[in-house]
Formats: structure tokens, sequence, C-alpha cells
């Protein structure tokens, strides 16, 4: 009888056993890489996604988190999805036109009058069109993230003119809209990973920036610049990608999870971003940066200025894509 209950309570063992480890195998793992810090529009888009993906498909999806360029640049987090080494992302828009030339289009300065047309456009006829054409270069896009409208920040002197602009070293994203724009002001555009940009500033290497509020404030750039010009100067998307080796092996249920858990995180990185546009610059301002804003005349200099930049947007890209852009209500 002993031996009957001893075999019984080792078959049991090993029937829980290998429950376990079943359960454990189903489990898979999504590497999830961004930029920015965990506290940042990144990390809250990145914390609802993982949220959202994992109520949804009852744990067996699990999500480790590398913030903080934790797996590389954007370039080379992007290039990991290609190959599989790297399941997810949310990344900036600065090196998609590397691998989707078409995204460009959305870098023109002074394309969106404002966040709701911005918004519009993305979640529109022109911004999925967009999305499919990313599994062509090896990615699965699933929504349009955001991080606001880009400024300057430098540690030269306030920016009041497309004058002040002449020799100013800028770091910029591997982007060549916004690089042929520098160049037409006259600055030294600097294309720079977004790790090595704090010490960069920081030695002096680069006069300046530019970006959101939600990355100027979440990154702490009022440790390392001076002044701060509210240009608005580009509307700074972002996107939720996977890899294709995680998307061909999902059934369509855990495929429409992962869709919705990306749809839900750009809700909540967009309302991070409206809190930031009201209580960001302040915070700036309280930490020491010297604040200017653009004016509607002055930004009408800049834009004169970039005569020619546009120039050469409009033989890049569709006229009538860009048209059919600013016309969008």
């Amino acid at each position: 009888m002993n031996l009957t209950k001893t075999r019984l309570a080792g078959l049991t063992a090993l029937l829980a056993g290998s429950l376990l480890a079943g359960s454990a195998l189903a489990q898979t793992e999504v590497k999830l890489g961004y930029a920015l810090a965990v506290d940042s529009h990144y990390g809250v888009a990145a914390n609802k996604w993982q949220e959202v993906v994992e109520a949804e498909t009852d744990g067996r999806y699990t999500f480790t988190h590398f913030p903080s360029s934790g797996l590389g640049g954007e370039r080379e987090v992007l290039e990991g999805l290609q190959i599989g080494t790297v399941e997810a992302t949310i990344v900036s828009s600065g090196t998609l036109s590397n691998f989707v030339p078409e995204a460009g289009v959305f870098d023109i300065p002074f394309l969106f009058r404002n966040l709701e047309h911005a918004r519009a456009v993305m979640d529109g006829e022109v911004g999925d069109a967009l999305l499919t054409k990313f599994e062509d270069a090896g990615m699965i896009a699933l929504a349009w993230g955001e991080q606001g409208f880009r400024h300057i920040t430098n540690n030269r002197g306030a920016i009041d003119g497309p004058d002040d602009m002449a020799g100013l070293k800028l770091r910029t994203m591997e982007n060549p809209v916004h690089i042929t724009a520098f160049e037409t002001l006259g600055a030294a555009p600097t294309p720079m990973a977004w790790p090595e940009v704090i010490g960069a500033l920081q030695q002096g290497t680069i006069d300046g920036q530019e970006n959101p509020l939600s990355v100027i404030t979440s990154a702490k750039l009022s440790e390392v610049q001076k002044h701060l010009t509210l240009s608005g100067h580009v509307y700074s998307p972002a996107m939720l990608l996977v890899s294709p080796d995680l998307w061909n092996s999902m059934s369509d249920e855990d495929k429409a999870a992962f869709t919705k858990g990306a749809t839900e995180a750009v809700t909540a990185m967009r309302g991070f971003v409206d809190e930031v546009e009201t209580r960001g610059v302040e915070e700036l301002r309280a930490a020491g940066m010297e604040v200017g804003e653009l004016s509607d005349e002055q930004k009408a200099e800049f834009q004169e200025a970039l005569a020619s930049a546009y120039e050469q947007y409009y033989g890049q890209y569709d006229r009538a894509l860009i048209e059919k852009i600013t016309a969008v209500e």
C-alpha cells in the first residue's frame, strides 16, 4: 500500500512538473527595445502595450523591456527586427525613411498645422497606407505613435530668426529631410545616435539638438542645455513595430491582441504628449532654461528661408501626397 502511494505521489509530481514545463514552453518572450527611459512617453506606451497583450493572451507572451537604448540605437534595433533578434520596438520617425523612403514625407518642416491636424493624417488614409509599406522592408508596423512637435535647444544663444542658425552645430537624427532643412538654414547638422547625444552636449562637440518636449523633459536636457526655442518646426511621429518572425508565428487572435495593444499604447502615448505640452515648458523654465517661442511671423521667415529645400522635397516626394496631407481637416 505504501509502495502504491509512493508511486502515485511520484507520478503526480512528475505530471505536475510536466505541466509546469509545458506552461513555461508555451510562453513567448517579446524583447521590446526603445531609446528613452521607462518614465518617458515611450515607456508609457511600452507598458500599456504589454498590459493589453498579456491580458488578451492569458500571459502567453511575456515582455522584457530594454529602455534607454538597451538594445542599441534605433537603426540597430530596426535591423534586429528584420533578422528576428528583436521582437518589438517603439521608435521615432528619424530612421524610418532609411527603410521606407516615403515615410520621410512627414518630416517636411511646417507641414502640419497642429497636433489635431497631425493626428488626423496619421490615423487616416495617408498614415494607414504608409504602415503597409513596412512589410516589404522586413518589419510589421502596427500603429503610428507620437512624440509631438520638435523644438530646438542649444548652448550658444537665443534663436529668433534664420540668421541665428548660421554655423550652429546641431545634432539631428539620421534623417535626410531634417538634414537638408538645417543645411539650407546654414546650420551644421550632425547626425548622431541618441545614446551619444548627452555626452556630446556636455563636451561641447555639438551646440544643441532638436526634439519634442516629451523627449527634452524626460531626457532632462535642461541639465546640459541653456536655451530652448519653441520652434515647432517638425511634427515627430513614432511607430510601434514587431518582427516578421514573431508576427508569422502568431494565430489571428494573437495578432489581433498585439494590434489592439499597439492602438491602446498610442492613446496612452498621446495622453503623455498632451500633458507634457501643458506642463513641460514651465518645468524647463523652473530648471533654469531660457525659453523663447517663434511667432507666426518668425515661422514665416523660416519657411521663406527654406524655399530651396521645399523644391527638393517636391522632387523627392509626390507633390500630390504633400498637398493631400495639408488639405486634411
